[in-house]
């Protein structure tokens, strides 16, 4: 991709969307903190927002944010009071911007995102956490925008968001796929977390309006990357199907005013 005069904030805002779990989760495999790989994420975002407004999008964006992301990691890394623990997680940086001066091509990101969607949804965690969790994890979504999603605070939101990642790092919980004696519980988590955010968007529960658009387009999003992740699994493609034949009929299942429409009378066609 060559670069592009002055990408549009709309056209960044699109990439990060899409690109975000994978970057998150790539680097949270190589920083082994949660809280540390979003910080530094975040910042390399607000780099981008200046360079790439001014200079256009760079060949590889996607590897231009995790190079900026890492070495903004090594920054926080050396002034960190802590350092002695982090030492392993330091060097390892260190060596990958020896080896890899220029940003990573975008198909050669690896992709732990399925790693990262099992430690989101870990049973340790309380359901309304995990979902909470899983939503700016891996779809990118704002503090703002996920208490609006429960009609929470947005400072409320944010605590309990925090929560959950010091739970993850106090109860030691690894950022793997579960093996094959663990792995059904683990992945009935995944995908209840999954059917309880597109079932609070098809059928909210409060509010003004009756669907929620934004939470079944998320769920049925992060549905197909473990559908891509974990193909064939019958458990996976079963409630993937279920989400899309139900979204399939959304734009019939109310009128211009919001009111629903019973079944026997929503137009078809739609």
């Amino acid at each position: 991709m060559e670069p592009s005069p002055q990408a549009s904030t709309k056209t960044i805002n699109s990439f990060v969307r899409r690109e975000w779990g994978r970057l998150l989760s790539s680097l949270i495999g190589n920083l082994r903190d949660f809280q540390l790989a979003e910080d530094c994420l975040q910042e390399a975002l607000e780099s981008a927002l200046i360079h790439w407004q001014r200079s256009g999008l760079p060949r590889s964006p996607a590897g231009w944010l995790l190079q900026t992301a890492r070495r903004k990691a090594i920054d926080r890394l050396r002034r960190n009071k802590n350092f002695e623990r982090k030492s392993a997680e330091y060097a390892a940086l260190i060596e990958m911007e020896q080896e890899a001066p220029e940003p990573p091509e975008d198909h050669s990101i690896p992709d732990e995102r399925l790693r990262l969607i099992f430690t989101c949804c870990h049973p340790a965690l309380e359901e309304k956490s995990r979902i909470a969790l899983t939503l700016p994890t891996l779809g990118g979504l704002t503090t703002r925008e996920i208490a609006r999603a429960f009609l929470d605070k947005e400072d409320a939101m944010a605590q309990r968001l925090v929560r959950a990642k010091q739970k993850i790092a106090a109860a030691g919980i690894p950022c793997i796929v579960p093996d094959a004696e663990a792995l059904p519980e683990r992945l009935a988590s995944v995908l209840g977390v999954l059917y309880l955010i597109f079932n609070e968007g098809y059928a909210a529960t409060s509010g003004d309006s009756l669907i929620r658009r934004s939470l079944c387009e998320e769920a049925i999003r992060l549905a197909h990357i473990l559908h891509t992740l974990r193909p064939g699994e019958p458990e996976i493609m079963g409630l993937l199907a279920l989400m899309l034949l139900h979204d399939s009929r959304s734009s019939a299942r109310s009128d211009t005013d919001g009111n629903m429409i019973a079944l026997e009378y929503q137009d078809r066609r739609l």
